[in-house]
């Protein structure tokens, strides 16, 4: 009785924890849930990698006398971003150039 009573408080948490009102739909948000994870984990790989390269750029920039910023460049990735996310691509195009441009 008490591995039952165990078995069905484990499943109400994860029913309370999804969100999910049964077994099929809690498993399947679990498992979109551990995608998700794995993909934002990527995600932040990667706008790590683009900083590194980023910082490369204005290293040279800055050497050989320009501008730490290319606004132009920036227009650029901008409506790339519009382009393929709509409007909000915009915004996370923004929060992007400003992680990548490091200490202005």
């Amino acid at each position: 009785m008490t591995d039952v009573l165990a078995t069905t408080d484990a499943r109400t948490d994860v029913l309370d924890r999804t969100g999910a009102r049964t077994d099929e739909a809690a498993d399947v948000i679990t498992g979109a849930r551990e995608r998700i994870d794995t993909l934002d984990d990527r995600i932040i790989g990667l706008v790590q990698e683009r900083m590194a390269v980023s910082a490369v750029i204005q290293e040279a920039r800055i050497t050989s006398g320009g501008r730490r910023v290319n606004l132009s460049r920036e227009m650029e990735i901008l409506g790339h971003y519009r382009e393929a996310l709509g409007k909000p691509g915009t915004s996370l195009a923004m929060t992007l150039l400003q992680l990548c441009r490091g200490r202005v």
